[in-house]
């Protein structure tokens, strides 16, 4: 990781990123990995990890990839979720992968797993890149 994505890295600490309690597990250009403990403040009145926690982690996830692969920050225009399996409390991992590029646009794909793999959700969002 370059200076560039350190700095991010640490000025996201303060910010929504860190009041998730996300952290980077690896990035490169062609996949990123966060880890999230999903505690009680995660969870929904249902006792499970609430939609919007797993819907941030991917957006988070995805928008990480972006900075990336192209050393500047995009923003999310189009994003899309399915959820699969219920999450619980515990380690979360969330992977983003690229799919499509084009000149102001880039689309990826991320899902979010639990400890034992289980599936939990997967997203496709569309991010516009700076000019």
């Amino acid at each position: 990781m370059d200076d560039w994505s350190e700095e991010v890295l640490r000025r996201d600490e303060q910010s929504f990123w860190g009041l998730l309690g996300l952290r980077l597990i690896s990035a490169d250009k062609s996949l990123v990995k966060l880890g999230l403990t999903a505690g009680a403040s995660h969870l929904n009145s249902m006792g499970i990890v609430h939609g919007g926690v797993l819907s941030s982690m991917m957006d988070q996830a995805m928008g990480t990839l972006v900075a990336t692969i192209k050393g500047k920050l995009g923003v999310t225009t189009h994003l899309n979720v399915n959820f699969l399996s219920p999450m619980r409390t515990g380690e979360l991992v969330v992977s983003a992968m690229p799919i499509h590029e084009t000149h102001r646009t880039m689309t990826l794909r991320s899902e979010v797993r639990n400890e034992e793999g289980t599936l939990g959700c997967i997203s496709t969002a569309t991010f516009r890149l700076p000019k």
